[in-house]
């Protein structure tokens, strides 16, 4: 299994640092909610709600 995450830096508010820390922080947080033996994805939002890129578990 692999777990990919991609952002589009270029659709993140400034600092992009900033806002790429609290996506990274709120993700690894959130990953022991899913069961990443199965194949799986989902989007990813800024802090206001906006699609910046996805993650996804692929074989």
């Amino acid at each position: 299994m692999r777990f990919h995450l991609e952002i589009d830096l270029s659709a993140l508010p400034q600092p992009h640092d900033a806002e790429l820390g609290r996506i990274l922080r709120y993700w690894a947080g959130n990953l022991s909610h899913y069961d990443l033996s199965v194949e799986t994805s989902e989007s990813i939002r800024d802090s206001a709600y906006e699609e910046v890129g996805s993650w996804r578990v692929t074989a």
